[in-house]
């Protein structure tokens, strides 16, 4: 029954992604630092400057979490769509993951070559043991054994000016894609009891701050490295959420 559930996922993926196809972006809110908001409906909006504080879409107020807070950049590719209907909200929260066998459809689809840069505001991802940063994308085992995967490449600021790459292979397939996000099942979901900050457990892909000579990251900037499945209007990497493993609020102080 899994490698159907699997194929099931991945065709209503691809049908509600062509339910979606040639949809307007939605409309989104301009927030400042100042708590002042505007309305904004065309893609110009999303292209705002990550090192900014006075300009994203905002997921509002909420109590100290460890997931991503703030869009700050996104350029969405060809074959994008695919959860712009609910964008920015369905990046902001934990992971809603749907097991090893299939892949969940609360994820954004960036389309080829398509960039977002998120910001976490109330807890930012310092440099402790082990993995600091997960990144959940919607990849699955498939019939056989082999891993559907759908890649990006990872960037990390403190003040979304400097940017530090993680080097990733989207091209070694036989090595599992090292160093790019999207390459492992996402385990976590909202009522399955399973940590979405244990990367022992959770599921998606960590990132240790460590291999970027990194000590504390505010931004957090995906890119599809363009090898990825492109069709419809799920094209692409699909991001599900980010969260911190190792956390530090912004005045350094623990959680």
């Amino acid at each position: 029954m899994r490698p159907l559930l699997a194929l099931s996922a991945l065709l209503a993926l691809c049908a509600c992604a062509g339910d979606s196809e040639n949809l307007p972006l939605p409309q989104v809110e301009i927030v400042d630092g100042g708590g002042h908001t505007d309305a904004g409906t065309d893609a110009d909006a999303g292209s705002t400057d990550a090192g900014a504080s006075d300009a994203g879409v905002d997921a509002g107020v909420r109590p100290v979490d460890p997931f991503a807070d703030r869009v700050t950049e996104y350029t969405f590719g060809d074959q994008a769509g695919f959860g712009q209907d609910r964008f920015p909200d369905v990046v902001f929260g934990p992971p809603v993951g749907a097991g090893q066998h299939a892949g969940s459809l609360d994820v954004l689809s960036l389309g080829k070559g398509g960039s977002i840069t998120l910001e976490f505001t109330d807890l930012l991802a310092v440099d402790g043991p082990g993995v600091d940063l997960l990144v959940f994308e919607n990849a699955f085992e498939k019939y056989g054994g082999d891993i559907f995967a759908e890649t990006a490449r990872v960037s990390v600021s403190d003040d979304g000016a400097i940017w530090h790459d993680f080097p990733c292979d989207p091209s070694d397939k036989d090595g599992g894609y090292p160093g790019c996000a999207g390459t492992h099942p996402v385990l976590s979901a909202l009522d399955n009891g399973v940590s979405p900050l244990d990367p022992a457990v959770a599921g998606g892909d960590g990132f240790d701050l460590a291999d970027v000579g990194l000590a504390r990251a505010r931004f957090v900037r995906l890119t599809d490295t363009g090898l990825n499945s492109y069709g419809g209007t799920s094209g692409g990497f699909d991001l599900d959420a980010l969260a911190v493993v190792n956390g530090q609020l912004p005045d350094g102080g623990a959680p």
